[in-house]
């Protein structure tokens, strides 16, 4: 994952503003030997709640995204 913002970082947030930040996706497989892949990076993830594994993990996810870019500024 750090490869691919590095592969990015001039891209990312060009004007370098201040409190904004971005949720990022990423799409992993594993295989029979437990070797892990990167199959995509996504700028825009779905957080559509379409399974009770979803409907468990997103707002989480949301919840702890907001607290890391929240809780430091209030």
């Amino acid at each position: 994952m750090t490869d691919t913002y590095r592969a990015v970082s001039n891209k990312i947030d060009p004007n370098r503003l201040n409190n904004s930040f971005e949720l990022f996706g990423y799409d992993f497989m594993i295989d029979e030997d437990f070797r892990v892949y990167l199959i995509e990076a996504n700028t825009n993830p779905c957080l559509e709640i379409s399974c009770p594994l979803l409907a468990r993990i997103i707002p989480e996810v949301i919840d702890n995204t907001f607290k890391l870019v929240l809780d430091p500024l209030f």
